[in-house]
């Protein structure tokens, strides 16, 4: 893949997070198009009516919108694929984890934050609702014992190989991580998971990312914390 690849994302966007790091562990060019999702873009419409991220566009012909169908289509056109591979029952967990991150985590956890922490200073004036961030962090432990969980079973979270479901998970982790969410001696194991994966060169160019009025927390691009 060239620079003919363009991926349509937001810095803070979970799921564009995730393509960012699948495409950049495959060594792929792409450049990077910024959307703001709480504004109306016309000319995004155009390419996405949803006007969901993240978006790809290969070669000025073909346009994927999903993050899971763009993971997909990328395991599906490499020749050197591994990161969707094993028995049909090691898939399905890849694809049930995908699920539980891009999804249940997402709307219970990622969302709220992003939206209060981020959208609301953009978009509106209403003030942040302290009730919302609390009700996220909440569910936020439960998810993370769930994760430590997964990764005192085995090296990664699908057996011993790296998969999308780690980057999916890492992704999402890695918002919260930037919010300085995440109290992570209650974690050992999944902070060793995440110290593993934040140290891959795929994982450089989202810890150089910051948002305009949105400061990372300060451990955030320490790799050995």
């Amino acid at each position: 893949m060239s620079y003919n690849s363009l991926l349509h994302h937001f810095p803070l966007s979970p799921a564009s997070r995730f393509i960012r790091l699948q495409l950049a562990e495959y060594k792929c060019e792409f450049e990077l198009v910024q959307r703001l999702p709480w504004q109306r873009d016309e000319e995004f419409l155009a390419i996405n009516p949803a006007g969901s991220l993240p978006v790809f566009q290969y070669d000025d012909k073909v346009i994927i919108c999903g993050s899971r169908a763009i993971s997909e289509w990328i395991e599906e056109t490499r020749a050197d694929s591994r990161l969707l591979s094993g028995s049909s029952v090691q898939r399905a967990e890849i694809r049930r984890l995908l699920d539980w991150f891009e999804d249940k985590f997402y709307y219970e956890v990622g969302l709220p934050l992003i939206y209060e922490r981020v959208i609301k200073r953009f978009e509106s004036r209403l003030g942040v609702s302290s009730v919302n961030i609390r009700t996220a962090l909440a569910n936020a432990q439960v998810h993370l014992g769930y994760l430590n969980w997964l990764t005192e079973q085995n090296s990664w979270l699908v057996g011993s190989q790296l998969t999308l479901a780690d980057f999916s998970a890492a992704a999402q982790i890695s918002v919260l991580d930037y919010f300085g969410d995440v109290q992570w001696d209650k974690y050992p194991a999944a902070a060793s998971w995440y110290m593993k994966i934040k140290s891959r060169p795929c994982f450089r160019a989202l810890l150089s990312d910051q948002l305009t009025g949105v400061v990372p927390s300060s451990h955030y691009a320490v790799l050995d914390f």
